[in-house]
């Protein structure tokens, strides 16, 4: 997936009703993901959480929780042992409840802190779990490339619609 179609597919989700059970997966997919990837992680043959979340190896530990228990949540992320070994490779960690989103990056010490629906707009930040590579420079210009994936949806909406 290209930065373009990841902000798409996050913004999508984060306009739908917010659903706990499959958020970690729906976040994931918006991420390239790919069908067969979900569905192992879904069943728990590659879900190496311990915690009862989802941990994508090499990748994420993701939980969601009640409303509230976002920071708890992300501490008890931190401190699980699944995210401490270090055959799982664990680089972000994210915890929601749907209106609170907090995120960290293990590797650079980067956190995210944001309302539900304001976390497209930190989309830069996960680029890594699609194998983009974020840059200083690439996270400034972060609206430039939303404004180009609004633009070219306009373009889209005008094109089907008759217009332009």
């Amino acid at each position: 997936m290209n930065a373009v179609e990841i902000e798409q597919a996050i913004t999508v989700l984060a306009d739908q009703p917010f659903d706990a059970a499959e958020f970690p997966f729906a976040f994931l997919e918006s991420f390239g993901n790919k069908g067969a990837t979900i569905k192992k992680l879904r069943k728990g043959v590659s879900n190496k959480s311990d915690i009862e979340g989802v941990l994508q190896v090499n990748h994420i530990h993701l939980k969601t929780c009640d409303v509230g228990q976002v920071p708890q949540t992300l501490t008890t992320l931190r401190d699980s042992k699944a995210t401490e070994t270090k055959r799982n490779k664990v680089r972000f960690l994210l915890a929601t409840d749907g209106q609170t989103f907090e995120a960290e990056d293990l590797s650079t010490g980067e956190t995210v802190s944001c309302t539900y629906e304001d976390f497209p707009n930190h989309f830069v930040f996960f680029w890594p779990l699609a194998g983009l590579s974020k840059t200083k420079q690439l996270s400034e210009s972060e609206f430039d490339v939303r404004a180009l994936g609004r633009l070219r949806s306009c373009r889209s909406d005008k094109h089907t619609s008759g217009g332009g």
